[in-house]
C-alpha cells in the first residue's frame, strides 16, 4: 500500500539497523507500521527569554535553532524536530506514532498526534527528556513508528477537506493558532 500510494518518501521497504558498519536505531518497514527517523533540523526549547508557552500565541524565540547529526536536549525540557519522509496518508486511513523502545528505556519520550486521512507532510515530532541529565538524539536514525489502520470505507471529512492548518507542512512547523 505504502509504495502503490506514495505514502512515504523516501521509503524503506524493510528494517534498516545497521550502516557503515555502525548500529543504528532501527528504521523502515516494521509488522504493522513504519519506523520513522528524525531529521538533522532541531528546535530545542529554551527559557533563555523567559517568554510564556501560550499554543495561540506561541513565541518563536522559545527555541534555539540547530542543526546537526546529534541534538542534545537539556534534562527535563524537550524539543521539536521533523521526520526525514514525507507523508501523504489516504483518504482510507488513519495513523498514530508511537515513541521507539530504545528512547523511552532512556527516559525520552516522542509525542505525535495522529496523521488524519488525506493530511500529508513531513510530521513534527515533540522530544521530551523526562530524566534529569541531558540526553542525546541521533538524526537520520529511528525515533519513532507510525502504526497504520486502514477502514473499509473512506471518511466522510478528510483532513484535506477540512483545510487543516498543518496541511503540506514542511521543516519543524510552529504551533499555529
Amino acid at each position: 500500500m505504502a509504495i502503490e500510494h506514495g505514502m512515504i518518501e523516501p521509503f524503506a521497504p524493510s528494517q534498516v539497523r545497521h550502516n557503515d558498519n555502525s548500529r543504528l536505531v532501527s528504521y523502515g518497514t516494521s509488522s504493522y507500521g513504519y519506523d520513522v527517523r528524525c531529521a538533522d533540523e532541531f528546535k530545542v526549547f529554551t527559557n533563555i527569554n523567559s517568554a510564556i508557552v501560550d499554543p495561540k500565541n506561541f513565541d518563536a524565540r522559545s527555541f534555539v535553532d540547530i542543526k546537526a547529526d546529534v541534538c542534545i536536549i537539556p534534562p527535563n525540557s524537550f524539543a521539536l524536530a521533523r521526520t526525514v519522509e514525507y507523508f501523504r496518508i489516504p483518504r482510507n486511513v488513519l495513523t498514530i506514532c508511537v515513541g521507539k523502545s530504545t528512547y523511552a528505556r532512556c527516559g525520552i519520550i516522542v509525542n505525535v498526534t495522529p496523521l488524519e486521512p488525506e493530511w500529508e507532510g513531513h510530521v513534527t515530532l515533540e522530544i521530551s527528556n523526562t530524566t534529569p541529565l541531558p540526553a542525546k538524539i541521533y538524526a537520520n536514525e529511528g525515533i519513532a513508528q507510525v502504526v497504520f489502520f486502514e477502514s473499509d470505507e473512506v471518511c466522510e471529512t478528510s483532513y484535506k477537506d477540512k483545510g487543516g492548518k498543518y496541511q503540506g507542512q514542511t521543516g519543524v512547523t510552529l504551533p499555529e493558532a
